[in-house]
């Protein structure tokens, strides 16, 4: 009897670990940097094991030909509430969520799910840095506030002991908001705590400002004016930022809270498209968010949208796709994850159709892993 349990045991354990070990062979490949075709990857308890033009093991073999590989995508702007959005967002395919305001004891439960193969893992800012009764403020729970430059050590301090990932900043004029002052003492303290620093603004002068007083980069873009070229041309020689653009949320605003027309928003959307080619063409990064939930936004395939729309933005596919991959690993410092190469976790999509020929084909997701186990995706 003993002996038999042995084997069932010994069975069951095989059976694991093939499905955990498999190679995909002769598919296209975009690794997070560049495109590759015909290539085979093997992956190994969890993470890339080699990547070859042809791999002989004695493991499951997945075709890809005529398919497309990418890293897992990860969302830089969310506000998520519950283990559901989680679910959403791994369901897309969307395999990480930086949540930029919430509330802390929530998040420290959320992050705790990081390993869950369903559910996106969550990088998270913890309460956002804002005035009292400034932006932030008005969502029904209790949030810190500063008034001055010295509340920011606490401020960060506190952020820390709650083990945020970034720091959050809030700039908005329409209610009560910090001085710029004030901003640039918690971006100086979020830095010496080897914490990134990322300011929501609306203003192009409010992002001027920041990014002049070294914010790591903008979650959103300005809406109101053009950023002049000078000063973009001084900010891109001095200062190594990012934006997080959220067209679609600034679209779908206009659409849904201010019932702007249809020429209105064609207006908008037409500066908004000029603004991110300026930015692109000064080489700074562009990174993808959504903003969700707000303005009905979802936790998982709005995130194609928002892919969609800086590809008509006149962005090239490539740097769409690195924009939801390996731009986000790189900026937010995520360890292992954002590529496609030996060595690294193993977050892989299989697609049916080739989104660098048209980013719609962001949306024929076949298959998903995370950490090399397949995420069950609903019909």
């Amino acid at each position: 009897m003993k002996t038999l349990i042995n084997l069932i045991i010994v069975f069951f354990i095989g059976v694991l670990t093939a499905q955990e070990s498999f190679v995909i062979k002769d598919v296209m490949l975009f690794d997070g940097e560049k495109v590759t075709e015909k290539i085979s990857i093997l992956i190994e308890n969890g993470k890339i094991s080699k990547i070859a033009p042809i791999i002989k093991k004695e493991v499951t073999i997945i075709d890809g030909t005529g398919k497309f590989i990418m890293p897992g995508m990860t969302n830089c702007h969310v506000h998520a509430w519950a283990p559901n959005a989680l679910e959403q967002a791994a369901q897309a395919g969307v395999l990480n969520l930086l949540d930029m305001h919430g509330v802390e004891p929530y998040q420290g439960m959320m992050k705790s799910m990081k390993d869950s193969t369903n559910y996106a893992r969550f990088y998270v800012a913890g309460y956002a840095a804002t005035a009292p009764g400034g932006h932030g403020t008005q969502y029904g729970f209790p949030v810190p506030t500063l008034t001055k430059p010295e509340d920011a050590t606490k401020f960060v301090e506190d952020r820390v002991n709650a083990e945020v990932d970034h720091i959050k900043i809030i700039v908005e004029p329409w209610k009560p908001t910090l001085s710029h002052e004030t901003v640039k003492a918690v971006i100086d303290e979020a830095h010496k705590n080897n914490k990134k620093a990322v300011v929501h603004i609306s203003k192009v002068e409010d992002a001027y400002n920041v990014l002049n007083n070294n914010a790591d980069g903008l979650v959103h873009i300005w809406t109101d004016k053009p950023l002049a070229n000078d000063k973009l041309k001084q900010l891109s020689a001095d200062k190594d930022f990012f934006v997080i653009p959220t067209l679609l949320t600034n679209i779908e605003v206009l659409k849904v809270i201010k019932k702007k027309s249809e020429e209105e928003i064609a207006i908008k959307t037409e500066f908004l498209f000029a603004e991110i080619q300026k930015l692109y063409k000064a080489g700074v990064p562009i990174l993808m968010g959504t903003d969700p939930p707000n303005a009905n936004i979802n936790h998982g395939t709005d995130l194609y949208k928002e892919l969609l729309l800086v590809s008509e933005a006149g962005i090239p596919n490539l740097e769409v796709l690195k924009g939801a991959t390996s731009y986000p690993a790189d900026q937010f410092k995520l360890n292992k994850i954002g590529y496609i190469k030996e060595g690294y976790i193993a977050d892989i999509l299989l697609l049916s159709k080739n989104p660098l020929k048209d980013i719609k084909h962001i949306g024929t997701i076949e298959s998903i892993w995370k950490a090399g186990k397949k995420v069950q995706q609903q019909k």
